[in-house]
């Protein structure tokens, strides 16, 4: 199997296999500069309740810990929660941090916000979900649109042409649920499946498994399934097992609870991006935005398509850095 893409990260962790520590690290900022004074760094998560965004806490706690800066970690209760978000997004910034790590959940209703902290010389990093506004240091992320179709691709791949896919997206307006859902859908039209449903969930495996009940009801010869997070994937895997159906099931993230379910023969896959990484990667460049250095516009924190021939090894990853 190729190398996973978490080259980067395996680096930035070598011989950090430790807990991720309490919830806020305190001390110096160590530049690359060799300066330093005291910062902290806000992030603002769109929740902190599945196990994708626990990675994301995970990785910019580490950060924190090893750079030396004290760093908080906010998110509402579920992604569902827009106003929650934007309410704790002015919370922090009432609080002037030395910089702010954002993957806002909807960007529309964060702009005048994250406006009025850069002209406040706060700088704003933002990860996993990008936002077009002036002052923006960075983006770090994933391309959700490749994401969606590397995944359609590898899904395709394992059906027959003509062949009846549901897709199941996030909530309405989250871009990135929703970029995912389009390239997967031109990748799996383009390969000549017939999209028969396209129902959003809310990120919510609850919530996906009644939305995948009611498609089933319509559509029984359903023969795969590409949802946009994880945890729904997990919840449509619980309504066509429930049916005692033979379908393909794709997710997207590469939790822990998904990579055991394929390697149990539950999903099939699930296309794996970098949270821990986005995590590390934010804090680290909030710290050098903090000391004037300069920091890429856009990085890239990669993706790997996980099946069963990859499931193990990458199973085994995600156990060494949630140590």
């Amino acid at each position: 199997m190729k190398k996973f893409n978490w080259l980067l990260l395996i680096v930035l962790v070598v011989g950090v296999l430790t807990a991720c520590g309490s919830d806020e690290t305190s001390g110096e900022v160590q530049g690359a500069s060799g300066s330093s004074s005291d910062a902290s760094v806000a992030v603002v998560l769109k929740t902190l309740s599945s196990p994708y965004w626990k990675y994301v806490e995970a990785g910019a706690k580490k950060a924190g810990q090893e750079l030396g800066v004290d760093v908080t970690v906010v998110g509402p209760s579920s992604e569902a929660e827009v106003l929650e978000q934007v309410n704790m997004l002015e919370d922090q910034i009432s609080q002037n941090p030395s910089a702010i790590l954002l993957s806002p959940t909807q960007p529309d209703t964060i702009i005048n916000v994250v406006k009025d902290a850069s002209r406040n010389d706060i700088p704003v990093l933002l990860i996993d979900t990008d936002a077009d506004f002036e002052g923006k240091v960075t983006f770090i992320g994933t391309d959700n649109y490749t994401a969606g179709f590397e995944g359609g691709t590898a899904l395709a791949a394992m059906l027959t042409k003509g062949d009846k896919v549901a897709l199941i997206s996030g909530a309405l307006g989250n871009p990135s649920t929703d970029d995912r859902i389009k390239g997967a859908k031109e990748a799996l039209q383009e390969a000549g499946m017939e999209i028969v449903a396209e129902q959003p969930a809310n990120s919510d495996k609850s919530e996906a498994m009644s939305v995948m009940e009611n498609i089933l009801e319509k559509h029984g010869d359903i023969k795969a399934v590409f949802s946009a997070n994880d945890d729904m994937a997990l919840g449509v895997l619980r309504a066509v097992q429930a049916k005692k159906l033979d379908v393909k099931i794709f997710g997207t993230d590469g939790t822990e609870e998904a990579v055991q379910s394929i390697l149990d023969g539950g999903l099939t896959g699930t296309v794996a991006q970098s949270p821990y990484n986005m995590g590390y990667e934010g804090v680290s460049n909030a710290i050098k935005a903090i000391n004037g250095e300069k920091v890429e516009e856009r990085i890239d924190s990669g993706i790997e398509i996980v099946t069963a021939d990859s499931a193990q090894e990458f199973m085994d990853f995600l156990k060494s850095i949630s140590k």
